[in-house]
């Protein structure tokens, strides 16, 4: 039995199709949206679809961005020839937000899993390739404590060492099957200066 009308419903589905949303919290934002004025809904509305038409890849490292290129990679603060690989764009905002690192990133969008179907070839690994032929003298990778993170990160390791640049691999500190994203600060910085070289 429906408990609601039907605009109601598609309001809640739609909100329970989104990541971590479960059947109870699709209700309250579907309810939530349907109690603020009309004008702040229709600004949360034009919003998503703005940014939805204007968020694209960085021509530089892939993370999103409503530019060519990103802040990080325009900026000439940032030192260059060092670059940390990540998986996502939410890994490379937990870097940020220790505030210590000033190189620069590329996002892979994804990690090798073969038991999902995910190869070198669906990820971002041939771009990083062409961003090597410049002067770059670390590639610091930063892939989760994962099955998929650590196959990436030795594949990676072994695609870069014939170049001769060097390469290492954050510290443990950050727990195994653990996602960026969800750790501190603190642990992350420690990893990263804690990196050893593969």
């Amino acid at each position: 039995m429906e408990y609601y009308s039907k605009y109601i419903n598609q309001l809640i589905e739609e909100f329970a199709k989104l990541p971590g949303v479960g059947a109870k919290s699709a209700q309250r934002l579907a309810f939530h949206i349907l109690n603020l004025p009309e004008e702040q809904v229709s600004h949360f509305a034009d919003t998503v679809v703005k940014a939805k038409a204007n968020v694209r890849y960085c021509k530089k490292c892939f993370t999103l961005t409503d530019d060519e290129l990103c802040p990080i990679c325009r900026s000439d603060r940032r030192n260059q020839k060092v670059i940390m690989v990540v998986e996502n764009t939410r890994d490379l905002a937990a870097y940020e937000k220790t505030g210590k690192f000033d190189g620069v990133y590329h996002v892979l969008h994804g990690a090798i899993s073969p038991t999902l179907g995910i190869g070198p070839g669906d990820i971002r690994l041939k771009e990083l390739m062409e961003r090597l032929r410049d002067d770059v003298d670390e590639v610091i990778i930063s892939t989760n404590s994962s099955v998929e993170g650590e196959a990436t990160a030795l594949y990676i390791s072994k695609l870069i060492k014939p170049t001769g640049i060097k390469v290492s691999r954050i510290a443990s500190g950050v727990p195994v099957g653990g996602d960026l994203e969800y750790i501190d600060e603190v642990t992350l910085l420690r990893a990263l200066e804690g990196r050893t070289d593969m």
